[in-house]
């Protein structure tokens, strides 16, 4: 097992940036993602197009990828995040991370992600006050949806749907994992 590499929050922002790497911080823990695959990346996208879409259109606020800073020690950089627009109007868009978390944070996960690594982002989101975590798993074709009600799980072909935060949105999982049909 690596060592373990910890950090203040004041050492974490001390950092130097680096092309093509994400650090997190996790209570104190410094972490590194691994690059992320194709698969991982055209998930991500598709994800945050449609949402950008809906949300632009109806102006209700920020699709985003960016830090969050979700408690003293923690911070987060979900695949895709949405601000609302009350709480993105607030923000100096010069000054990373975030502090707090975003009304929805999307994760997908890939091959290299452990469960209870997983688990315990989703915990630290919704502690932070998000109030909803999709999981995607692009391997299993399903994403969860994770908030104060409880954990449900979407299915391919079912849509996902989200009318407490995105009230009208809806997104094919086929979309998500597959692409545009092209015929």
């Amino acid at each position: 097992m690596a060592p373990t590499t910890r950090l203040s929050f004041t050492q974490f922002m001390d950092l130097p940036e680096s092309e093509g790497i994400v650090y997190e911080l996790d209570e104190g823990e410094l972490l590194t993602e691994a690059s992320p695959t194709l698969r991982h990346c055209l998930t991500r996208q598709r994800i945050a197009r449609a949402m950008r879409e809906f949300i632009e259109a109806r102006e209700l606020g920020l699709v985003v990828e960016v830090d969050f800073r979700l408690s003293a020690n923690t911070v987060r950089n979900p695949n895709v995040a949405f601000i609302e627009a009350a709480q993105a109007n607030a923000l100096d868009q010069d000054r990373s991370p975030i502090d707090g978390a975003p009304a929805l944070a999307v994760e997908a996960v890939s091959p290299s992600n452990r469960a209870e690594d997983m688990a315990r982002k989703t915990h630290q989101y919704l502690q932070a006050g998000c109030r909803e975590v999709w999981v995607v798993y692009p391997s299993l074709r399903m994403i969860e949806t994770h908030s104060a009600q409880g954990v449900r799980q979407v299915r391919e072909p079912e849509v996902l749907e989200n009318e407490d935060l995105l009230h009208g949105f809806s997104l094919s999982l086929s979309y998500i994992f597959d692409g545009p049909k092209t015929t």
